[in-house]
């Protein structure tokens, strides 16, 4: 997972005004009702009078490495696994019920203007840095300006790309400007992580956004850094004289004294450390570690648990990612033909147990995904753009090819060496090859060895059709330099699901991120008719409307052969110890395992 969701999950959803004047409010909905009133007293889910105290050890559901710096928001080396959720706090937070609903935080009052072209917030004025320092305007604008510079990461700019500045009113009053009238804009500023100006100062003057490494982040949040040296594994100490703790937006959540995260090098010392005691709860990602694993004498005794936790968000975005800038995959017919040699059906019976549904498309498992013939809704934003797209968006969506009986893997290879014919590659002297005679190659670059027991097969079946592809595994850090600098042919990307897409797709699939280092275009797509798509979901002002941009959107996109899809699950797989814990009566609809239980859990 890139760092940019983990930061992007910091923004829910704002509403956009649907009176003719402006008018102001505790809570904003992008689409739809607001669940919870004025003066509500806390999330359904949540249990306000949880006790606080004792410890959560966990293992970071992202890349195991070794971290490097305490600045989450710049574009080289590793920040530690929770310090964006813990130490630093946005304008407006969301929860777990509502896609698209966020309520005040250090805001507790929005006002959207009646033309859309700007947001006002009122900062609360009991809300306080970690220096005991209040939090003011001047904060909020120096966080953005920090962002959207050029020291930082360059998701940012793709971010805040619609705003056009940032007025300081008074003391704690600040506003946000828009270019474009657009209802997702009040939702992305609000969330906008907020940190203090003295963050990086030296003798009153500050140093580069860029080289703040070893100073954690000044921030609001409910918990600071308990140990300052960098390393594998960090500890956050609940902040006893942290403001927001009351808040109805906090109430009953934050519980444990100390949140600690711990990092493994490999799946084997992972799991022995699970079972010798030395942490607490572990997301599963491995299907058989899952299923042969979880096993032995403290799980019988109940002294762990192996429980799958049902999961419904929208499916999991996962599969191998071509790099459209190398010329090899630039022709739509060689990547479906690569795509085609991929058995799911097989590897989900002898190596995933069975535990994995196929994807199919971008946004698999919700209402964004696209199936079938275009409906009315989606072919009123194709037809515009007709003369850009291939005619094959007119027609079913295509699906992740399958080799249940009566298809076969011999099948689909046949028509990949048609597709690959097609386009200029034949097998001869023992390899496919091209009107030049060059052999085709490509390098599969990870950085988890445990996948290559997936990969083999995959690999096996496109040296039927004469394509030779290696495989190399590198460290995390070597893995992400050379993906932020797009030095690679194929690579693997999980994305999550989301239930309020907006603004961060244009960092994935948009024509300026394509040409950005460091962004989130792995792909390197750069399409016109993919860019008018994705204003059209972000500039939504129905939910609606927003499902309809998204499914024509997931159907150019998969018609464009982009990846090959791989697989997902509907449940999370969660080994921890349950006489540690007291779990909420509630598990809401929209959560993530490991979020929910640093925050909502607390100890027994």
């Amino acid at each position: 997972m890139r760092d940019f969701y983990f930061l992007r999950a910091l923004a829910m959803g704002l509403m956009a005004c649907l009176a003719p004047a402006s008018w102001a409010a505790h809570a904003y909905a992008q689409f739809g009702d607001i669940k919870y009133p004025v003066g509500f007293s806390h999330f359904d889910y949540v249990n306000p009078a949880a006790p606080k105290g004792g410890e959560i050890r966990m293992v970071p559901p992202t890349r195991p490495t070794n971290f490097d710096k305490f600045n989450p928001f710049t574009l080289r080396g590793t920040a530690p696994y929770g310090i964006g959720s813990l130490l630093i706090e946005s304008l407006l937070v969301g929860n777990a019920e509502e896609p698209t609903t966020a309520y005040g935080l250090l805001a507790d009052d929005v006002v959207v203007a009646a033309d859309k072209l700007s947001a006002t917030f009122h900062l609360n004025e009991k809300a306080r840095f970690h220096n005991g320092a209040p939090v003011l305007a001047a904060d909020v604008l120096h966080s953005w300006s920090q962002l959207t510079g050029k020291l930082a990461a360059p998701q940012y700019r793709t971010i805040y790309a619609e705003v056009k500045g940032v007025t300081v009113l008074s003391e704690r009053v600040l506003r946000f400007d828009f270019l474009t009238p657009n209802r997702e804009l009040p939702l992305v500023v609000g969330g906008m992580p907020i940190f203090s100006r003295d963050w990086g100062k030296v003798a009153g003057v500050s140093k580069p956004f860029d080289q703040i490494v070893s100073e954690p982040p000044i921030g609001s949040g409910p918990y600071k850094i308990a140990n300052l040296a960098m390393g594998r594994d960090i500890t956050y100490v609940r902040d006893p004289a942290y403001w927001g703790a009351e808040l109805p937006s906090r109430k009953g959540q934050f519980n444990f004294d100390r949140i600690t995260f711990k990092i493994y090098l490999d799946e084997t010392s992972r799991f022995e450390g699970l079972k010798a005691g030395e942490y607490d709860f572990l997301r599963e990602f491995i299907s058989r570690n899952w299923a042969r694993q979880y096993t032995g004498k403290q799980f019988s005794s109940g002294e762990l648990v192996k429980r799958a936790f049902e999961n419904r968000n929208p499916g999991d975005f996962q599969g191998y990612v071509f790099n459209l800038r190398k010329p090899k995959f630039q022709d739509v017919r060689v990547r479906q033909a690569i795509g085609l040699a991929m058995d799911f059906e097989w590897m989900n019976r002898q190596l995933f147990y069975g535990l994995y549904k196929r994807v199919n498309g971008y946004f698999p498992n919700s209402e964004f995904h696209a199936e079938g013939l275009p409906k009315p809704d989606e072919l009123a934003l194709l037809e515009p753009l007709r003369a850009k797209l291939n005619p094959a968006v007119f027609g079913p969506v295509p699906l992740s090819p399958s080799t249940t009986p009566p298809g076969s893997l011999r099948e689909n290879l046949r028509q990949a060496q048609a597709l690959l014919k097609e386009a200029g590659w034949t097998y001869r002297d023992g390899a496919l090859r091209n009107a030049q005679g060059e052999a085709f190659t490509m390098e599969f670059l990870n950085d988890q060895p445990s996948l290559i027991r997936i990969v083999g097969p995959f690999q096996k079946a496109l040296e039927k059709l004469g394509i030779g592809m290696t495989y190399r595994v590198v460290d995390f850090s070597l893995s992400k330099q050379k993906l932020d600098g797009f030095d690679f042919e194929v690579t693997t990307l999980r994305l999550p699901g989301s239930t309020a897409p907006g603004g961060e797709l244009l960092e994935l699939f948009g024509s300026k991120a394509a040409a950005t280092p460091g962004s989130s275009n792995l792909w390197g797509i750069a399409d016109p008719a993919v860019d008018a798509l994705l204003q059209k979901v972000v500039k939504a002002t129905t939910r609606p409307e927003l499902s309809a941009a998204m499914r024509a959107l997931d159907r150019v996109l998969t018609n464009g052969y982009y990846s090959v899809p791989q697989y997902y699950g509907d449940e999370f797989f969660i080994g921890y110890r349950p006489g540690r814990f007291v779990l909420p009566a509630v598990i809401p609809p929209y959560y993530q395992a490991d979020s929910w239980a640093m925050s909502t859990w607390w100890a027994r």
